[in-house]
């Protein structure tokens, strides 16, 4: 599992973990968009939840979060749960389903830092690749063109997404403190990332494992 506030650099250290050690990557907030974009009934409610900053409830996204991690790949590779549980109560159904990570990474970044990320942040809605407008600008001025601001990524409902997290975030740590390890998320991605693999190295050498046999 990782974990840490929006704009922490979770998605792109999930990207940089999966390429490495091919597991699955289930992000509990990509589960959800689809959900909105789909116009289901869970994806509405979600909604009306995410633009007051608060968390969806338990009973919408538990199941959906299950539903992904007992599916045949998830079981078969092994999968990284990127930004979720993010509640106590989440930490407790999903071990109550008998979903325990293997080790908690928590990206810590200063929140000036992250709330400067998160303006900036722009999604390509062709290929769903999240560009920054000063660290990360799109390629192309095609790409450009087509970048849409997502509709959570403002300075009002990020700095209410932190508050948020903040005081969900130690009561998680906490289920987890015998597995969870605080990683600086405010250094550049490789070094981040060159952290993280040191982590995971030393853990799948200590239980004799392959990147193919990692349960979480």
């Amino acid at each position: 599992m990782i974990s840490g506030a929006p704009a922490s650099g979770k998605g792109t250290q999930c990207e940089l973990i999966t390429k490495k050690y091919d597991l699955v990557h289930i992000a509990a907030g990509d589960l959800l968009r689809a959900e909105i974009d789909a116009g289901t009934e869970n994806g509405r409610l979600a909604k009306e939840y995410m633009e007051k900053g608060q968390l969806v409830p338990n009973e919408i996204v538990v199941m959906m979060v299950k539903d992904r991690l007992s599916q045949p790949d998830s079981k078969e590779k092994g999968w990284l749960l990127d930004g979720y549980p993010r509640s106590e109560s989440q930490a407790t159904a999903l071990k109550k389903f008998g979903f325990d990570p293997d080790i908690f990474i928590l990206l810590e970044v200063p929140e000036e830092i992250l709330v400067e990320r998160v303006v900036g942040r722009r999604l390509d809605p062709v290929t769903g690749k999240i560009y920054h407008l000063t660290y990360s600008p799109p390629e192309t001025e095609e790409i450009a063109g087509r970048l849409t601001h997502r509709f959570d990524d403002t300075e009002e409902k990020v700095k209410l997404r932190l508050k948020t997290h903040n005081s969900n975030v130690k009561d998680v740590v906490s289920i987890y403190e015998d597995l969870s390890v605080k990683v600086d998320g405010s250094l550049s991605k490789q070094e981040v990332f060159a952290e993280i693999d040191s982590i995971l190295s030393s853990l799948f050498e200590k239980k004799g494992m392959t990147s193919h046999s990692v349960a979480g």
